[in-house]
């Protein structure tokens, strides 16, 4: 009766420690934000979410997409993110085998010559013998949840790089359209340069025949020089940041761009998106992979204090194999020659200095830093939405008054030179004119990249892209 009562309480206090040792699903983290982005609507909305629209429905223009379509297959930061993703797949596999034994097939040939003086019989022997054996060794019966621990750490780990991989991609999406753009609007400053260029050395060659034949001063003359050389470098400047910005593009896309693809200006119809997004802040943002990386790795760390708070416990390791021995090959399968071994080892921690203790309060302290960054990396994610939502809230404005102001230098140019040409006005009242107007139309250029790449950041932030 003895010990029967002995094997059952043996039992009780082994779930009850594997109980103890096991942790419970870890909880989503309430998110760190407000309930709402500033300026959204607090109304539903029938706009489809961010992440829910493919880059290749928002992005309009065909020469973008087949832009994009080409860095998502080139890019080689992107390929080595991809890498990742099989690496953590296959230590994923390589944990997840240690819940079961490792079976192999083991053969082997021992010799061993012994000098007379160590014989019993007191002459020089030789031994052999000869094995093949099937079985398993330093088997962890995992009574704990030490091994599930681990292999639950390796999961979570798995998954958070397939979100980083997903990250990437919204970041590669987002790059490649901003550089497109970039590219668009220094070609425009660049035909904008050289427009004014032209038309500045042929109003300088202009007065030059009018001062050669005396109807124009040297001062205008010289003005009309200083400008001319001031458009002309303009021009080699912005020739020098189209070229940066297609190397630029080039780069991204880990190739080189077609000339078909190339953006030639800006143009109006490259992306299409909705107002804000509705909804609470946090259900748009804990879908974002970033997000959902960092929330995976909080779970992994979680996973490692379990691993941790099971090492305190006895773990109970198996080694068994069976087969046939014999001393001579031949003799190696034949009846009687069967042989067997069991050999359980049961490890029980009593003093370890202090080292586990410390393997679980650096396992606590780095869940904790995980949940910090969890915790950050959604503010992040909130002001990123909230910055791009607060440039966006003025920028339909913005860009009306620029080219209401680009339009009224426009004109005011045209008839400060007819009163200049009229003799009403001087030489320097068109120089300033031509200042302004080009100044104008290359704000107004500024002014609508910024609108197209506000939309671009806005549909990166809300974690549109990957698909």
């Amino acid at each position: 009766m003895m010990p029967r009562f002995h094997l059952l309480a043996l039992a009780c206090a082994t779930a009850l420690l594997g109980a103890c040792s096991s942790l419970p699903e870890p909880a989503r983290p309430a998110a760190p934000v407000p309930d709402r982005f500033p300026g959204a609507d607090a109304t539903a909305s029938t706009a489809p979410a961010a992440d829910a629209v493919a880059w290749r429905d928002f992005f309009t223009d065909s020469r973008l997409r087949e832009v994009i379509a080409l860095a998502l297959a080139n890019n080689r930061d992107l390929r080595v993110a991809a890498l990742n993703i099989e690496k953590a797949r296959a230590q994923y596999r390589i944990q997840g085998a240690d819940l079961l034994p490792s079976i192999g097939i083991d053969g082997g040939k021992t010799a061993q010559r012994l000098p007379a003086d160590l014989s019993a019989r007191g002459e020089a022997t030789t031994s052999r013998q000869y094995s093949a054996t099937l079985g398993f060794a330093s088997y962890e019966l995992d009574f704990f949840g030490r091994v599930r621990a681990l292999e639950t750490r390796a999961l979570e780990s798995y998954l958070a790089t397939e979100e980083a991989h997903r990250a990437a991609r919204i970041s590669l999406v987002a790059e490649v359209a901003r550089a497109w753009l970039t590219l668009a609007a220094e070609r425009e400053r660049l035909s904008l340069a050289e427009r004014t260029r032209d038309n500045r050395t042929e109003s300088y060659r202009l007065i030059r025949r009018g001062f050669e034949i005396g109807m124009v001063s040297a001062l205008d003359l010289r003005q009309a020089e200083t400008l001319m050389e001031s458009a002309r470098a303009q021009a080699a400047l912005h020739a020098a940041l189209a070229s940066q910005a297609e190397n630029a593009l080039n780069l991204l896309a880990g190739a080189t761009v077609p000339a078909e693809w190339r953006p030639a200006e800006l143009g109006d119809g490259a992306t299409t998106l909705a107002g804000p997004p509705a909804g609470v802040a946090s259900e748009v943002l804990v879908r974002r992979p970033d997000i959902l990386q960092a929330e995976h790795a909080l779970r992994a760390a979680n996973a490692d204090i379990g691993a941790a708070r099971a090492a305190f416990f006895p773990s109970i390791t198996l080694t068994t194999a069976v087969g046939t021995a014999s001393a001579a090959l031949d003799g190696l399968f034949a009846g009687g020659s069967g042989t067997w071994s069991f050999a359980p080892r049961i490890h029980l921690p009593i003093f370890e200095s202090g080292r586990l203790r410390a393997g679980l309060e650096t396992a606590t302290a780095q869940r904790d830093i995980q949940l910090a960054t969890y915790e950050k990396a959604i503010q992040t994610a909130f002001r990123e939405v909230a910055d791009a939502l607060a440039e966006r809230a003025s920028l339909a404005e913005r860009l009306d008054a620029h080219q209401r102001l680009a339009a009224a230098a426009a004109d005011a140019a045209r008839l400060t030179e007819a009163r200049y040409r009229g003799g009403i006005d001087s030489h320097l009242g068109l120089l300033d004119a031509e200042r302004t107007r080009h100044a104008a139309e290359q704000e107004l250029i500024d002014m609508r990249t910024a609108e197209a790449t506000n939309r671009v950041t806005l549909y990166r932030a809300l974690g549109g892209g990957w698909q």
